[in-house]
């Protein structure tokens, strides 16, 4: 799964990596959680150009009675994302981009889970592979609402857990981001693991266990017993 992520490049660096007009108006995050605004970008209906919004992470489907189903969908698994009821409307033409520069994953070893955090070789920020809706309650404000989809991991990540967020490749956001293109195995294929050799994996503090922590020291290396600490890999 993906509970947990980093975004911490500036406005200014995201606006040039996503091809967005204006740069966005947001502060780093080091430690974002489910059921907390996150910046996503989709496809603006009027002007058909790229538009970065904030999303509450848990998606919420359009027909639930209930907002506590958001809880249960902060992930969708690549395999079954195309037919599950909770992610298939927005499968065919509500995709997103998930704006990040890393995420965090626990390791059990022995009796003590240990915080990785996994981001991109290049320090560049990137896009997981996202779903959003739009939900209207029987009382109060509607919500907008999304899930990061996950696939199997690679061998990077193996060791660690065993899914991974889908990270999409820069070439593959024109098409994912179409809400007219709904093949639904073209869009498929597009949700596999990302290349082990352009990831890295370190150790980080448990200060990350506890969400309300959302200080840059949550990124900081840590040294932990049995574990060889390389830059570019674990």
């Amino acid at each position: 799964m993906c509970g947990r992520f980093t975004q911490t490049a500036s406005p200014e660096v995201i606006a040039q990596q996503f091809a967005l007009t204006d740069p966005p108006l947001f502060t780093p995050r080091y430690n974002i959680a489910p059921s907390q605004p996150i910046a996503a970008i989709r496809i603006d209906p009027d002007t058909t150009t790229r538009t970065l919004v904030m999303l509450r992470w848990g998606l919420i489907p359009s027909w639930a009675k209930d907002a506590k189903i958001g809880n249960q969908c902060i992930n969708a698994k690549a395999e079954t994302v195309a037919e599950k009821p909770s992610f298939r409307s927005a499968f065919k033409k509500q995709r997103c981009l998930i704006v990040a520069t890393g995420f965090y994953e626990w390791q059990v070893r022995g009796r003590v889970k240990q915080p990785m955090w996994i981001g991109l070789r290049s320090q560049h920020p990137f896009a997981f592979a996202g779903l959003w809706e739009h939900w209207t309650p029987a009382e109060g404000q509607p919500l907008e609402t999304c899930t990061i989809i996950t696939t199997e991991p690679n061998d990077l990540i193996a060791p660690i857990h065993s899914r991974m967020p889908v990270i999409l490749a820069p070439t593959a956001y024109d098409q994912w981001l179409n809400p007219t293109f709904q093949h639904n195995e073209s869009l498929k294929v597009l949700l596999r693991p990302y290349p082990r050799d352009e990831l890295m994996v370190y150790p980080v503090s448990t200060l990350v266990n506890n969400p309300r922590h959302d200080v840059p020291q949550c990124l900081e290396p840590v040294s932990v017993k049995g574990v060889h600490y390389r830059p570019a890999c674990l």
